[in-house]
């Protein structure tokens, strides 16, 4: 019988763990799939990994891991993945915003030949119109940086196991899970499926968090931006000649006036642009930087006892 594995990131989710092991356990026995949860504590400060090894005790099919300190959901996401033995592997929110209702359509379809299967978002739930138009913007430029349609996309898929070992297998260390799955390719099928409401607690993204998530996944996965940088130096280029040629026909009429307004605007213009440039180039340099030390995407200082694996200092597979 094949084994899906449901890999649940959580970071301060103490009041949710017992709820979404309830929830999911009950569901899964109710479909006749034989399941594991594997839930990641990204370094909670709160009892996030006592809820987690409360659950596993009490349900064989429950195991989880505790980051050493919070390493970002997308670690989170990978660790989860590394954790899980499942023919198919889920990923989803720990909140259960993503239903769990729709699990089994995506069971099926896997069953059915599908080797990925996005779940694509036909509602984005009770959000603040400030956050929906930033993450509608966010996608539109994610899906122009990549080439891949990204609009509406979640974390919220399954992938079969050789796509798995195939994410597993990739050397890089700065992640997007999201435009990973699309870049892998195999035959992939969607679902849609709409935004829940949180039972309990709060999200833990702020406008800041998503903006710092949102520069960290374009410079990983797409090198558009330094290419801006040599549009942006072009575009100087020729503002700098139109004021050139400008200024000299005014000299030869006669016309130029005293003082040091194009001067001063040219100016602050270069270097603006400079400046910019500058940035794009010194986050592409600190990726390089960060790939180049060679240290590991996430530490896991402890495991469930069901948990087949050693820990020193990371966990290690026997």
């Amino acid at each position: 019988m094949a084994l899906l594995s449901i890999v649940l990131p959580a970071y301060n989710e103490e009041q949710n763990i017992a709820n979404t092991a309830k929830v999911l356990s009950e569901l899964m026995v109710e479909q006749n799939i034989d399941y594991e949860l594997v839930f990641i504590s990204d370094g909670s400060k709160d009892k996030t990994y006592e809820e987690i090894k409360k659950a596993a005790a009490q349900n064989p099919h429950i195991r989880g891991a505790q980051f050493s300190r919070n390493f970002g959901k997308e670690a989170g996401i990978f660790a989860g993945l590394e954790l899980a033995t499942g023919d198919a592997v889920i990923v989803m929110d720990c909140d259960l915003q993503h239903p769990p209702q729709v699990i089994p359509q995506m069971w099926e379809m896997w069953k059915n030949g599908a080797e990925v299967v996005e779940g694509i978002k036909s509602s984005r739930g009770k959000e603040s119109l400030g956050h929906k138009l930033s993450a509608g913007l966010f996608y539109k430029i994610m899906s122009k940086l990549i080439k891949m349609d990204m609009n509406a996309s979640s974390d919220f898929k399954l992938l079969d196991r050789k796509v798995v070992d195939v994410l597993l297998g990739l050397p890089e260390r700065n992640t997007f899970f999201r435009a990973l799955s699309f870049w892998a390719g195999f035959r992939t099928e969607t679902i849609t499926y709409e935004v829940q409401e949180r039972q309990f607690g709060e999200s833990k993204w702020s406008l800041w968090s998503l903006m710092k998530y949102a520069i960290a996944n374009a410079t990983s996965f797409s090198t558009l931006p330094l290419q801006l940088v040599t549009v942006m130096g072009i575009i100087s280029i020729l503002f700098s000649l139109v004021l050139a040629v400008q200024t000299l026909v005014k000299f030869l009429m006669h016309t130029a006036q005293e003082g040091f307004t194009t001067v001063i605007l040219l100016v602050l213009l270069i270097g603006g642009f400079i400046m910019l440039s500058l940035g794009v180039i010194g986050h592409y340099i600190a990726r390089i930087y960060e790939e180049v030390k060679g240290r590991p995407k996430y530490i896991i200082s402890d495991v469930t006892d069901n948990v087949q694996g050693e820990v020193v200092g990371a966990w290690k597979k026997r």
